[in-house]
């Protein structure tokens, strides 16, 4: 049996307002080469298939395209909704898709119902929200801990009558190590569940954090097939090639654009020729100029086209000094200290007297009004 674990692909996500949609459906490409390749049987995606609850309808688009694509390739899939998704509109026709292969678990009353295949019993455990499990299972807490306890000890007693398990679960688990485009899913610091929760199964194929993680050899997260976040920079992205009782092997994914962070004084950035191969990449900047530099995006984007964030942190820079008193002195002048405040340097003459043409235009409007 083999198995192709991936996970958070967030379609209709954006990063830093650049649409990610084309690298997401280049994912895809290569998703449906590799169970060809590989001849996967069985393609397991561990929640967050959508960025938000009500996805973009180019989204929707790519998700129908990417399950005709994967079972006419060969394989059979199991989905189960994430934290991102809304399980309401992500099991729609459900019911209709088992007969074409496509195994949708949503529903956190079916987390022990097995997708049989070839004998072995997939169970698909979608992200449980403690509150709403709760008083239906009775829980002792509200806990993400204990919600995953009850569905697998239910999971492991079914188990019991097949040759082996393989489960699915979105949650948080002790030990994984988080990135910056996670959502928080914390209630009270009750978020994380630990690892011997998925003890007794074969293999579990665990979504939620973003970079790829053995957790043992046995509990793995995939990661998300591209980076949403520069704390994401340098990860290498892709699933996991799962044989049962053999092993897993790591297949990287397609990178339309590496992400990068690069820091220091802003002419040094400029001219250093250490930085050429990352001039293509979606980057992060922060400068340490002791001064901030004018027009400093512009001038940055004249080598690399693809800066998206900016940051200032000024080297050696002394400790804020207290706000100065704000009410009742004028606007000009209030926003002339602010000038001077993040630059480090008076306005230029033109620069002033465009700051006052423009308070002066916003009090003439209001006036108006």
């Amino acid at each position: 049996m083999r198995i192709l674990h991936t996970s958070d692909w967030h379609l209709g996500r954006a990063f830093h307002r650049e649409s990610l949609l084309a690298a997401q459906a280049a994912f895809v490409d290569h998703l449906v080469e590799t169970v060809r390749q590989e001849r996967v049987d069985v393609v397991a995606v561990a929640g967050d298939v959508y960025d938000r609850a009500l996805p973009p309808v180019d989204a929707v688009a790519l998700l129908d395209e990417a399950l005709a694509r994967l079972t006419g390739a060969g394989a059979r899939v199991v989905l189960i909704s994430g934290n991102h998704d809304s399980a309401l509109r992500l099991r729609f026709g459900s019911a209709l898709f088992e007969s074409a292969g496509v195994h949708v678990r949503c529903a956190p009353e079916r987390a022990w119902e097995p997708v049989l295949v070839d004998g072995v019993a997939f169970y698909g455990i979608p992200y449980l929200e403690p509150e709403l499990v709760r008083a239906p299972w009775e829980l002792p807490d509200r806990s993400h801990t204990a919600a995953i306890t009850y569905a697998m000890d239910r999971v492991r007693a079914d188990a019991a009558r097949h040759r082996a398990a393989v489960v699915l679960s979105h949650c948080f688990v002790i030990g994984g190590q988080a990135s910056d485009s996670e959502r928080d899913i914390s209630v009270g610091g009750v978020a994380h569940v630990p690892l011997a929760a998925f003890d007794g199964v074969d293999y579990v194929a665990l979504g939620h954090l973003h970079g790829r993680q053995r957790m043992s050899e046995t509990v793995r997260y995939s990661g998300s097939p591209l980076a949403y976040s520069f704390s994401e920079a340098g990860q290498v992205k892709g699933s996991w090639l799962v044989t049962l009782g053999q092993g897993a092997e790591f297949v990287p994914a397609p990178v339309p654009r590496p992400v990068g962070r690069l820091r220091g004084e802003l002419e040094r950035l400029l001219t250093d020729p250490r930085h050429a191969a990352v001039e293509d990449h979606w980057l992060q900047v922060t400068l340490t100029d002791a001064v901030r530099p004018k027009a400093a995006m512009d001038r940055l984007r004249a080598r690399f086209p693809h800066t998206l964030a900016l940051s200032f942190d000024p080297a050696g820079a002394a400790p804020a000094a207290q706000p100065a008193r704000v009410s009742g002195r004028p606007e000009a002048e209030v926003a002339l200290d602010f000038v001077r405040e993040v630059r480090g340097e008076p306005a230029a003459p033109e620069e002033e007297e465009l700051l006052r043409q423009a308070i002066e235009a916003s009090r003439t409007k209001e006036t108006m009004a």
